[in-house]
């Protein structure tokens, strides 16, 4: 029961997070941020379920850095980033 719950809980952690990996206004800013994001909640999911949290990281940031390549700017948008 507890390690299920454990998945749960790091599943809606992606969930919600995923609609913020695409900030920005070009693709590669919108890339650049999902990667940072996807890598964050991809380590801290995996270190929750008990999994390696640089495989989570590797794993996150990937799908993060693909979320928001794939994005446009009318999709989503943010504001500027940070870096800008």
């Amino acid at each position: 029961m507890q390690r299920e719950r454990k998945y749960i809980y790091g599943m809606l952690t992606v969930i919600a997070l995923m609609g913020l990996s695409a900030c920005g206004e070009t693709k590669a800013d919108r890339a650049l941020s999902g990667a940072g994001i996807g890598a964050g909640v991809g380590a801290v999911g995996s270190a929750i379920t008990g999994g390696s949290p640089v495989t989570g990281a590797v794993v996150g940031g990937a799908v993060g850095a693909a979320g928001g390549a794939l994005t446009d700017k009318k999709d989503i948008n943010l504001g500027k980033p940070v870096w800008r």
